[in-house]
Protein backbone atom coordinates (compact mmCIF):
# COMPACT_ATOMS: atom_id res chain seq x y z
CA UNK A 1 0.00 0.00 0.00
CA UNK A 2 1.19 3.53 -0.67
CA UNK A 3 2.55 5.27 2.43
CA UNK A 4 -0.25 7.87 2.78
CA UNK A 5 -2.77 5.04 3.24
CA UNK A 6 -0.94 2.74 5.65
CA UNK A 7 -2.24 4.45 8.78
CA UNK A 8 -5.82 3.59 7.85
CA UNK A 9 -5.00 -0.06 7.29
CA UNK A 10 -5.64 -2.43 4.43
CA UNK A 11 -9.37 -2.72 5.08
CA UNK A 12 -9.93 1.03 4.79
CA UNK A 13 -7.69 1.24 1.72
CA UNK A 14 -9.66 -1.59 0.10
CA UNK A 15 -12.93 0.23 0.78
CA UNK A 16 -11.47 3.41 -0.70
CA UNK A 17 -10.39 1.62 -3.87
CA UNK A 18 -13.87 0.16 -4.24
CA UNK A 19 -15.58 3.50 -3.70
CA UNK A 20 -13.25 5.78 -5.67
CA UNK A 21 -11.53 3.57 -8.28
CA UNK A 22 -14.35 1.02 -8.64
CA UNK A 23 -11.83 -1.81 -8.16
CA UNK A 24 -12.38 -4.64 -5.68
CA UNK A 25 -9.33 -5.92 -3.82
CA UNK A 26 -8.91 -8.09 -0.74
CA UNK A 27 -7.49 -6.39 2.35
CA UNK A 28 -4.26 -8.02 3.43
CA UNK A 29 -5.37 -8.23 7.06
CA UNK A 30 -7.77 -10.98 5.97
CA UNK A 31 -4.70 -13.17 5.36
CA UNK A 32 -3.31 -12.66 8.86
CA UNK A 33 -1.24 -10.04 10.67
CA UNK A 34 1.62 -10.20 8.17
CA UNK A 35 -0.81 -9.32 5.40
CA UNK A 36 -1.55 -5.92 6.88
CA UNK A 37 -0.16 -3.13 4.73
CA UNK A 38 -0.95 -5.04 1.53
CA UNK A 39 -3.94 -5.72 -0.70
CA UNK A 40 -4.53 -8.57 -3.13
CA UNK A 41 -6.43 -8.70 -6.37
CA UNK A 42 -7.31 -11.69 -8.50
CA UNK A 43 -5.40 -12.41 -11.67
CA UNK A 44 -8.13 -14.69 -12.98
CA UNK A 45 -9.65 -11.90 -15.03
CA UNK A 46 -8.68 -11.37 -18.62
CA UNK A 47 -5.75 -9.12 -19.43
CA UNK A 48 -7.95 -6.23 -20.54
CA UNK A 49 -9.87 -6.13 -17.23
CA UNK A 50 -6.65 -6.33 -15.22
CA UNK A 51 -5.19 -3.49 -17.29
CA UNK A 52 -8.33 -1.39 -16.70
CA UNK A 53 -8.23 -2.09 -12.96
CA UNK A 54 -4.59 -1.06 -12.64
CA UNK A 55 -5.30 2.05 -14.74
CA UNK A 56 -8.19 2.98 -12.44
CA UNK A 57 -6.04 2.47 -9.35
CA UNK A 58 -3.25 4.55 -10.87
CA UNK A 59 -5.68 7.35 -11.73
CA UNK A 60 -7.15 7.32 -8.22
CA UNK A 61 -3.71 7.45 -6.61
CA UNK A 62 -2.49 10.28 -8.83
CA UNK A 63 -5.63 12.35 -8.20
CA UNK A 64 -5.56 11.78 -4.44
CA UNK A 65 -1.85 12.61 -4.17
CA UNK A 66 -2.64 16.28 -4.45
Amino acid sequence: MPEPYTAGGSLEFSKLLMEKALVAVSPGIGFGPLGEGHVRFALVENEQRIRQATKSIKQFLSCSAG
